[in-house]
């Protein structure tokens, strides 16, 4: 994933109705971090990532 950083990681076959990638992605929006949410295929995950240049403490990694 260039140019991305994972926030978080989240099994693709979670609780029927539930979105916990998104309703974690939407929090992080709330907090002003521009959060999106893509699917890894290679490991059946989907993953909350922000573009680098926009995630908190950037600057050390």
């Amino acid at each position: 994933m260039n140019g991305r950083t994972v926030l978080e990681r989240f099994p693709a076959g979670g609780p029927r109705g539930s979105w916990p990638a998104e309703e974690f992605a939407q929090a992080r929006r709330l907090e002003g971090l521009p959060a999106e949410v893509v699917m890894d295929l290679a490991t059946d995950m989907f993953l909350v990532v922000v573009h680098r240049g926009d995630a908190v403490g950037d600057a050390a990694a």
